[in-house]
């Protein structure tokens, strides 16, 4: 019988622990890979509940609501969006006013953001302690000032009364003031120098360098206006100004029809989420990378 010395011994232990740790990980990999799919699964199953029923029938979505496998599978739903009911111009309207939100913001989100990052001025900090105390108020709070504001300026039931109020935010500005205070200032002093001016080095010198937080400005910004709904309310009373969620709205409340109109609400909610969803994924990877220009810089 062959005696083994410690020399010979470590080399097994040490193997024998590196393989009980790696055993160790892999079980705990596994056990938070399936946590993160159930719960992923519990976030996506009334999604995938609203695209069963979309295309049932009005009795079968009544008596099973929560079926995946539709008995009969239609599209009557779909094509009552596209004659029975206005849903072009509900997006449309949705399309016009999300796009003019988003550019709107980003700008003037980041030049005030900007401003409050970089020129010194008195009540520079109250200004900024103002922001973050708007962040704290609820929304619907505003929306019957919002209102009564509209109607004085005559804006009311109209494109500009719906747009005006939304092309700015104070999240939006903390977003953009953080980031840009992120970015050393001496990356200016080359510009200052040359001659540039103020809106100059905003426009040249900073803003591409923050790319990642209007990337993130954008999304959040068409994601908003997308999904408006309290503002719209209160802005608008014209069918003609319907957009997606109002439109949406005034089919579950019954105002379009009879019936409880399962298929025809989910269709149009699952046709309203595909943009927002296809935008966030083509970005996703920048949403959550929102200090790599500052560190680049």
């Amino acid at each position: 019988m062959t005696a083994t010395t410690p020399e010979v011994d470590a080399p097994k232990r040490s193997f024998t622990r590196r393989k009980r740790i790696g055993t160790r990980a892999r079980t705990s990999m596994l056990v938070g890979y399936l946590i993160l799919i159930g719960l992923a699964l519990i976030y996506i199953y009334p999604f995938i509940i609203s695209i069963a029923a979309s295309f049932k029938t009005d009795a079968e979505a009544t008596q099973n609501a929560l079926g995946l496998i539709p008995e009969t599978v239609t599209f009557a739903a779909y094509e009552r969006l596209f004659g029975d009911v206005p849903f072009p111009q509900w997006a449309g309207n949705t399309l016009l006013i999300s796009t003019i939100v988003t550019v709107g913001r980003v700008f003037f989100d980041s030049l005030a953001g900007y401003a409050l990052s970089r020129l010194h001025f008195r009540g520079r900090t109250v200004v900024f302690v103002a922001f973050i105390a708007i962040l704290s108020v609820p929304g619907v709070v505003l929306l019957i000032p919002r209102f009564l504001i509209l109607q004085q300026l005559g804006l009311y039931d109209t494109y500009g009364g719906m747009i005006i109020p939304l092309l700015s935010t104070a999240a939006g500005v903390f977003i953009m003031k953080q980031f840009f205070d992120s970015i050393p200032v001496s990356i200016e002093e080359a510009a200052r120098i040359d001659g540039a001016g103020t809106f100059r080095v905003y426009w040249t010198i900073v803003l591409p360098m923050a790319r990642p937080a209007l990337v993130t400005l954008f999304i959040l910004s068409f994601q908003g206006s997308w999904n408006e709904l309290g503002h719209f309310i209160v802005s608008r009373q014209s069918p003609e100004l319907n957009t997606l969620t109002t439109g949406v709205a005034s089919l579950v409340s019954g105002q379009l029809g009879s019936g409880n109109q399962f298929p025809l609400q989910l269709a149009a909610a699952v046709l309203m989420t595909i943009p927002v969803a296809v935008l966030f994924f083509i970005f996703q990877k920048r949403i959550m990378n929102t200090t790599e220009g500052a560190e680049k810089g």
